[in-house]
C-alpha cells in the first residue's frame, strides 16, 4: 500500500481513540505487519503494546492508555469499568492513577502495567455502552467501583458522585445494585443505594432511637412539630428538656436547592431556642459512634425549669 495512503487511513482510525489503533484494525484496512514495521523503523509509529500501535511518537493520553488496556486484553473480552468507566462519563474531583477493566471470569487475561482487571462472574443485560471504547453504563460502574473500593468510605463517597454528578440517576443506580453482585461490602452498599434512593425515608432501617438506647442516650421524640416565623415544620428527632434538635438529612438533602431549605429550617429553629446537629443518614451508617457521642455531649445541658 502506498505510504501516505495507509498513514491517512490509520490516522483516521486512531482518530476518536486517542491516537492509538490496532493491529487488527490495521489489518482490516489492508496494511500490514511489514508495512507497520516499516513505520515503526522510521520513527512515524511505535507500539505500546504487542496488539496496539500509536500512530505518533508523542506520549500516550488518558483515553490512547485506557484504549491500549483494551486492545491488550482484548476488545471482546474487555471493558472501561469503576472508576474509569465513570471517569470515561464525566466523573470530577475523583483521582484515581489505575485503569479499571472487567473481564467475565472465564477468560484469560496478561497483567498490565497501570491496569487492573477486575473479573465478573457475568455481564449483566444492557450493561455496556454501545458506542465508542468499551465501557460499563455508569449505574453498574459506580456499584462496582463500590464493590472494589479500599474501604466503606470511599465505596460511599463513589456512590454519592455518581448520583450528585447527575452520571446516573437513584432509580438507575438502585436498578443496577439489584442486579450487580459483588465479593465484598454486600449488605453496606445496599443500604447506601436505599439512602440515596430514598433519602431519610431509609432512616427506618437504621432505627435512630434503637442506636440511642444502644448507647445509653435517652430516647429522642420522633417527627416533633415546630410552628416558625416561616410556617409549621417537621424536626427529624429532638429532646425538648435540652433544647436539643438533631436533624437527619437524607444524600439528596445537598443537592440544589435542597440545602437552603435546610438552612432557613435550622435558622429558624436555632432562632427559636434550640441547638440543632445535623447528621447525614450516609455519614450515620460510616461514623455512627462519633455522630452519637455528639448527641450525648448535646444532652449534657437540661433545660432550666
Amino acid at each position: 500500500m502506498e505510504r501516505m495512503r495507509r498513514r491517512q487511513l490509520a490516522n483516521e482510525a486512531a482518530a476518536d481513540q486517542g491516537g492509538v489503533v490496532s493491529r487488527a484494525q490495521l489489518t482490516a484496512l489492508g496494511i500490514t505487519r511489514h508495512d507497520i514495521r516499516s513505520e515503526v523503523a522510521g520513527g512515524r509509529w511505535r507500539c505500546p503494546g504487542r496488539q496496539t500501535v500509536a500512530v505518533h511518537t508523542g506520549p500516550l493520553t488518558s483515553p490512547s492508555l485506557c484504549w491500549t488496556a483494551i486492545f491488550e486484553t482484548g476488545v471482546q473480552i474487555a471493558a472501561l469499568d469503576g472508576v474509569t468507566a465513570l471517569q470515561h462519563a464525566g466523573l470530577r474531583g475523583y483521582v484515581d492513577d489505575e485503569i479499571h477493566l472487567s473481564a467475565v471470569h472465564n477468560h484469560n487475561t496478561e497483567p498490565l502495567s497501570g491496569v487492573r482487571i477486575h473479573k465478573v462472574i457475568r455481564r449483566v443485560a444492557g450493561e455496556l455502552v454501545e458506542a465508542g471504547i468499551p465501557r460499563t453504563r455508569p449505574e453498574v460502574a459506580a456499584v462496582r467501583a463500590a464493590h472494589w473500593a479500599a474501604s466503606d468510605r470511599q465505596a460511599a463517597l463513589i456512590l454519592l458522585m455518581a448520583v450528585q454528578q447527575r452520571l446516573t440517576t437513584p432509580r438507575r443506580l438502585a436498578a443496577a445494585q439489584r442486579l450487580v453482585r459483588g465479593r465484598t461490602r454486600r449488605a453496606f452498599i445496599r443500604a447506601v443505594v436505599r439512602d440515596i434512593a430514598f433519602g431519610v425515608q431509609s432512616l427506618g432501617e437504621l432505627d435512630f432511637a434503637r442506636l440511642c438506647r444502644a448507647c445509653g442516650i435517652p430516647e429522642p421524640s420522633r417527627q416533633v412539630v415546630r410552628q416558625t416565623p416561616g410556617g409549621r415544620i417537621y424536626l427529624d428527632v429532638a429532646w425538648d428538656e435540652y433544647d436539643l434538635v438533631v436533624e437527619v438529612d437524607g444524600a439528596q438533602h445537598r443537592w440544589g436547592l435542597a440545602v437552603t431549605g435546610d438552612n432557613l429550617r435550622q435558622n429558624d429553629v436555632t432562632l427559636a431556642g434550640d441547638r440543632v446537629l445535623r447528621v447525614d443518614v450516609i455519614g450515620l451508617r460510616l461514623e455512627t459512634d462519633r455522630f452519637l457521642a455528639q448527641v450525648a455531649r448535646g444532652l449534657t445541658h437540661r433545660r432550666a425549669a
